[in-house]
């Protein structure tokens, strides 16, 4: 029995907008030793889960990259499993701007009462 390979790099799981690229682009270029964003999956908010991103030095071994316009995103195999489907997206209303994760109850089975969840740093709005 062969074990599965471990997929180091992401190609179309996970979705993220130019304009989302840009902005995470330009708050990675201020940070010293980012080496890119990580997304993560936390208990609590809508169905169960919160949706954020974080910034980070290296990746760990259990992550996967996913390189876009010279973005890097990391993502722990827990989470892709939850994020699969996902697309990240950075959007203007008025005076507010945040990174919305749409489409996050692709692959389960929440009923997706909330699919903005997840804007960088908070839950549902």
């Amino acid at each position: 029995m062969s074990e599965a390979q471990f997929k180091t790099q992401l190609s179309d799981e996970i979705k993220v907008s130019d304009e989302a690229v840009k902005q995470l682009l330009a708050l990675t270029e201020n940070e010293d030793g980012v080496n890119g964003v990580r997304i993560f999956v936390s208990g609590g908010g809508c169905g169960g889960m919160s949706y954020g991103m974080t910034f980070v030095d290296q990746p760990t071994e259990f992550d996967t990259t996913l390189e876009k316009d010279g973005l890097k995103i990391h993502v722990d195999a827990v989470a892709l499993s939850f994020l699969e489907g996902v697309e990240i997206d950075y959007q203007t209303d008025g005076t507010n701007a945040s990174f919305v994760f749409k489409n996050v109850f692709a692959n389960t089975s929440s009923g997706g009462a909330c699919g903005g969840c997840g804007a960088a740093g908070g839950g549902c709005g």
